[in-house]
């Protein structure tokens, strides 16, 4: 029955708006767990002390979920060509450009787990978005989703990796899918524009202390002077390393109502950005991922990079 689950699960997916869909055996990852070690030993994951906390179960699903048979990955597109008015000089990362993904993705892995749940197999489990100690690019790739590229991120042959990655784990046994081949090859795009070098030079570790991302969301203190001059006009993560990336030339526009920009933020002006108050701020990004930095953390951005 696990190749029929299987199907009847990804037409549900598609249904839902999700580009792939995944299955993988819950059970540890032992090919990542050094590769974790390593990265933690040397504070690559900067400020996000979180990171250390909860080893085991990054790597075992069943230390998560009692009794997890599958894991199931998901691919929510988010890629736009739309972007920001060519006067701005500040940058927002397209991926939140519109609401708030966690709750986007959220909803829809909750009606796919209703579904299993009434329709194929009476399951248990935890769905996760990005919110628990998962490590999402891992387990896509275990369920041949794509490969983690140089920058760290999955891509997909066909599709590119303006993803965002999801889960169910559940204690339902399926069938389960295979690891593809890594094509980065020889090329480096991703580790020669990044402007802060945050990329390991052999590519696929990035240290978040230098990662643009980091610093301009995750980062609590000041942005070390360090940076000045090299953030590319970005206030609120970083496109760069996906841009580059010549499997993004398959990349297709999302058709996600939620995701899509307010004008307002579309037309502001570097002036407009300069002068942001609370009362605009708020009014522009609630419910939007850029309210994760507040008020004051977003114009700490604006001011080290306007300078």
């Amino acid at each position: 029955m696990g190749r029929s689950y299987n199907k009847l699960i990804k037409e549900r997916a598609k249904e839902l708006g999700f580009s792939e869909i995944g299955f993988s055996k819950a059970e540890k990852l032992t090919e990542e767990e050094e590769r974790l070690k390593v990265w933690l030993d040397k504070g690559f994951n900067a400020g996000m002390a979180y990171m250390n906390n909860h080893f085991e179960k990054r790597l075992d699903p069943t230390e998560l979920v009692p009794g997890a048979k599958t894991v199931i990955s998901l691919m929510y597109n988010y890629h736009t060509e739309l972007s920001q008015n060519n006067e701005s000089i500040f940058k927002v990362s397209k991926y939140a450009y519109g609401r708030d993904y966690h709750k986007v993705v959220k909803n829809k892995l909750k009606k796919l787990f209703k579904y299993i749940n009434d329709e194929i197999h009476p399951v248990s489990g935890r769905i996760f978005v990005d919110s628990a100690p998962v490590l999402e690019g891992a387990w896509a790739r275990k369920a041949g989703l794509g490969w983690i590229g140089k920058n760290s991120l999955l891509i997909n042959p066909k599709k590119g990796s303006y993803f965002f990655l999801s889960e169910l784990v559940i204690d339902l046994e399926l069938d389960y899918d295979s690891p593809i081949s890594d094509y980065c090859g020889k090329c480096t795009k991703c580790i020669d524009a990044c402007p802060t070098n945050a990329i390991h030079p052999d590519g696929y570790i990035v240290d978040a202390n230098s990662c643009i991302s980091f610093l301009t969301i995750e980062n609590k203190e000041e942005i070390p002077e360090e940076f000045k001059n090299r953030m590319e006009d970005y206030i609120f993560g970083c496109d760069i390393c996906q841009e580059v990336c010549p499997w993004n030339r398959f990349a297709k526009e999302h058709d996600e109502p939620d995701f899509a920009p307010k004008k307002e933020f579309l037309d502001m002006t570097a002036r407009d950005w300069i002068e942001l108050n609370e009362t605009k701020f708020e009014k522009l990004f609630f419910g939007t991922p850029v309210a994760r930095t507040k008020f004051e953390g977003l114009k700490r951005n604006i001011e080290f990079v306007g300078k």
